[in-house]
């Protein structure tokens, strides 16, 4: 009796004990907690400055906030977004707003939030109305861009200037648009007007900004003007185009402008991240194929020379199944890879997503660019969502795509990435200033990025927040809000107003990057309260 207890008062001893400690482990947790005030996801952040040559930027388009409509040609969105059915919410471009009369307000708001460079494109139609050189310029046009650059030069603002934003003048759509290998002549006549007009004012120009989406979105799908449905062709027809368009201009500016003008020519391409739902090969393979059509079927040719090999002999393969003995995918002749290979001083890169990819064997009768590539691509439902169906916040993504799990693997010969677009949508039913999951937003994918540079050592010189302001979204019409700025559409004036995330991203510019834990949490607090 005596040693059971013994035992028992042992054993007493060790619960208390073991409950003391527990005890105290609790409480100094609580100590920290309440010195520190920080949920354990910022312990997360990397908290460091980018490079003192790093430059901050903001980007717009023409056709999305520019208006002004009656003040230049027709161009493929207005005949678009006229057109019943196409945009979401009946609206269309034709005020948008209105950065034809307000571009002074524009320059004051990127000046305001402390930024290095702003991004806009040029409207093709704006300087020549037909589209072809030969049949008229617009002094107006001309005018229009000259004050803009102006005023980013009294206000020390650097200009990056995209020369094709999608809005392509309608008269040349109706000779075929881009599946008319001529049109890379006509471009490379605009994009000389726009080099020896502008050329002088711009250090950075971008020939195509997400060619994939003119190519997939208006030739083969159809969600995006022109609105064709060219199953199968659209996209390769047009990419062949393209690329012939983009070397040419960039081959001009290399021969005629660069000794004078000492600018830079790229491109801009987008891409997701592709992560494979496991590791085994076959879905690993998939999310390569994911990437290769997705961003290697412009990058390659430009970069290396010739498309991705798979998507070569994958696509002659489907094609001869179905018993053609010539691809869909139009082919290169070695004068043709050469003179496209190497047109390149920078890769622009445009990113907001992630998707998860797992081989899938497609089904699907028809020929088409999707069905190609053999995988389903989804997005995991426990992400977060934004106000676009499309876009799921996954910060980890852009470092993964940047770093040596692609870009920097595929291309070693990058030698320069702009982030080019980042940003996250919300649709608010009322006007709202405090956007917090904006705010979320920038952090994340901005510190990644910053990742990318510090720790893989990819040479990331720039970034770029899209967008400057809430503007005209594409076949979303006003539903869908990207800005930095609310743009109140109801008023005459088109009154801008920034948000919480302008703010925000004002203070990352102004100490180039994430000092420490408790600046960021100063910074979030007056964020909150703005």
């Amino acid at each position: 009796m005596e040693e059971l207890f013994n035992l028992c008062w042992l054993t007493l001893q060790r619960n208390i004990r073991s409950f003391m400690f527990t005890v105290i482990i609790l409480t100094l947790g609580m100590i920290v907690f309440m010195l520190n005030g920080l949920p354990s996801e910022y312990d997360k952040i990397y908290f460091d400055q980018f490079p003192a040559s790093f430059r901050f930027g903001i980007a717009t388009a023409s056709y999305q906030v520019e208006g002004g409509a009656s003040h230049r040609g027709k161009n493929i969105w207005d005949t678009f977004s006229h057109t019943p059915g196409n945009i979401e919410d009946g609206s269309t471009g034709d005020d948008a707003c209105d950065s034809f009369r307000n571009y002074e307000t524009d320059v004051k708001n990127v000046a305001a939030l402390g930024l290095d460079f702003y991004r806009f494109s040029i409207s093709w139609s704006r300087l020549i109305p037909t589209g072809v050189i030969s049949e008229g310029i617009s002094e107006a046009g001309l005018d229009y861009y000259h004050k803009l650059l102006n005023k980013l030069e009294e206000e020390k603002i650097e200009a990056m200037v995209t020369l094709y934003h999608w809005d392509l003048p309608q008269k040349l759509q109706d000779y075929g648009g881009w599946t008319n290998v001529s049109l890379a002549e006509r471009f490379q006549e605009y994009a000389d007007l726009c080099f020896k007009s502008f050329g002088p004012k711009v250090k950075r120009w971008i020939t195509f900004n997400e060619p994939r989406e003119t190519s997939l979105g208006g030739y083969e799908i159809g969600y995006m003007a022109p609105g064709y449905k060219l199953h199968g062709t659209g996209t390769y027809n047009t990419s062949y185009t393209i690329l012939r368009a983009h070397a040419a201009a960039y081959r001009l500016y290399a021969e005629r402008y660069r000794n004078l003008q000492f600018g830079e020519v790229g491109i801009t391409l987008n891409c997701d991240w592709a992560q494979p739902v496991d590791n085994s090969v076959a879905n690993r393979d998939a999310a390569d194929r994911f990437l290769q059509w997705y961003i290697g079927i412009w990058a390659h040719p430009i970069l290396l020379g010739d498309y991705p090999s798979v998507i070569k002999e994958t696509v002659k393969t489907k094609t001869n199944a179905k018993g053609f003995r010539k691809s869909r995918l139009p082919e290169f002749s070695q004068d043709e890879v050469d003179y496209i290979k190497g047109t390149f001083d920078f890769l622009g890169l445009n990113s907001y997503t992630t998707r998860m990819v797992q081989f899938k064997q497609c089904q699907d009768e028809e020929d088409h660019y999707n069905c190609d590539q053999d995988l389903k691509a989804f997005a995991d439902p426990t992400w977060p969502t934004s106000g676009s169906s499309w876009l799921r916040p996954v910060p980890w993504g852009i470092r993964k795509l940047l770093s040596q799990r692609w870009i920097k693997h595929q291309y070693p010969n990058y030698r320069e990435i702009i982030v080019t677009e980042n940003g996250v949508s919300d649709r608010p039913e009322s006007v709202t200033l405090c956007d917090q999951p904006r705010v979320n937003f920038f952090q994340n994918y901005l510190n990644n990025v910053l990742m990318a540079i510090r720790i893989d050592e990819v040479n990331v010189v720039g970034y770029t927040a899209w967008s400057l302001m809430d503007n005209f979204e594409w076949a979303h019409g006003y539903t869908e809000r990207f800005g930095l700025f609310w743009t109140s559409f109801d008023r005459p004036d088109k009154l801008r107003t920034m948000k919480s995330s302008g703010l925000f991203y004002k203070k990352i510019v102004e100490a180039r990057g994430f000092p420490n834990k408790q600046t960021l949490l100063d910074w979030l607090d007056e964020v909150d309260t703005y």
